[in-house]
């Protein structure tokens, strides 16, 4: 535990604040293990939860003899399942996040981080991905504390190298991960060719999907005048323009709408959206607007 506390990625405060969290989800995955959270579904354990009516088929163990001899009728006794969860995190680790002050990449590095730690403390199954891994290639599948250094290893080693598509990164994702769980999809979703093929994967994976949209105080606010040449670090494209106030007036209203349109994307399809600017606090992120949106409690 002392490499945890001494990781860059989360500080002794981050972590005290993490531990009384957990991930929930809106939908109801049948977990392969045991684990610490209360499932939807009714199963065994010493916890009960209800009565219902005996169906031909049920387990006659789970009949409610003392029930039988008072009402004569057969009744099951419920109890309250515990299973655990299948946690994705996909990180954007294209040369577009290697941008700002921290890095788009190194906020999101932290955030995924942060998120595993929970999970991992509730027993849940942790797995974190970039987009530029193939449809071969799988990241360790974490579980309990003990994991955690392994965790912080493998984000910490993750480098703003790939130039995989968000569509291509994104389908490839779903062909490595089959199974259903909550999808925290992290990303600036700058890309050429859009981001709504690579979301609508998300969608025919029929996974709980928060996608989190990752600005620097620079690109929302830019803080630029006079003759500027532009060049795109992904591709290398040059653009030579006149930083004016009109100009700067237009790119906030491009701005606005790229992200307005993003959320009602996702809003339409089911997926929770959220911009997060890579000055916010972590943990200012997770307690209060994650939890807003369901993904912590």
């Amino acid at each position: 535990m002392s490499d945890v506390r001494e990781s860059p990625l989360l500080s002794p405060e981050l972590l005290a604040q993490l531990e009384r969290l957990e991930l929930v989800t809106r939908k109801v995955f049948r977990g392969r293990m045991k684990g610490e959270r209360r499932s939807k579904r009714k199963g065994q354990s010493v916890e009960f939860a209800d009565f219902r009516n005996y169906v031909a088929g049920d387990d006659l163990r789970q009949l409610d003899w003392n029930l039988y001899a008072r009402l004569d009728k057969l009744i099951i006794k419920l109890f309250t399942e515990e299973e655990d969860l299948h946690f994705y995190t996909l990180i954007d680790a294209s040369m577009s996040m290697d941008f700002g002050e921290p890095t788009k990449l190194e906020y999101a590095k932290q955030l995924a981080a942060a998120l595993g730690f929970i999970g991992l403390v509730r027993a849940d199954r942790v797995r974190i991905e970039t987009l530029g891994q193939g449809p071969g290639e799988r990241s360790p599948i974490l579980r309990g504390r003990a994991s955690m250094w392994r965790l912080l290893q493998h984000v910490s080693a993750i480098q703003p190298d790939e130039t995989t598509s968000l569509s291509e990164g994104v389908k490839n994702f779903c062909l490595r991960n089959r199974g259903r769980g909550v999808v925290v999809f992290i990303s600036d979703l700058m890309d050429k060719a859009g981001y709504e093929s690579a979301l609508r994967y998300f969608v025919s994976h029929q996974v709980d999907c928060f996608v989190i949209q990752v600005l620097s105080q620079e690109e929302l606010e830019p803080d630029v005048k006079g003759d500027l040449k532009l060049v795109d670090c992904e591709d290398a494209d040059v653009a030579e323009i006149t930083v004016s106030a009109p100009l700067l007036s237009r790119y906030q209203q491009t701005l606005n709408a790229f992200t307005q349109g993003a959320q009602e994307f996702c809003t339409r399809r089911g997926m929770h959206y959220m911009l997060a600017n890579n000055r916010m606090p972590v943990e200012e992120l997770i307690a209060r607007h994650l939890r807003r949106r369901g993904l912590v409690r």
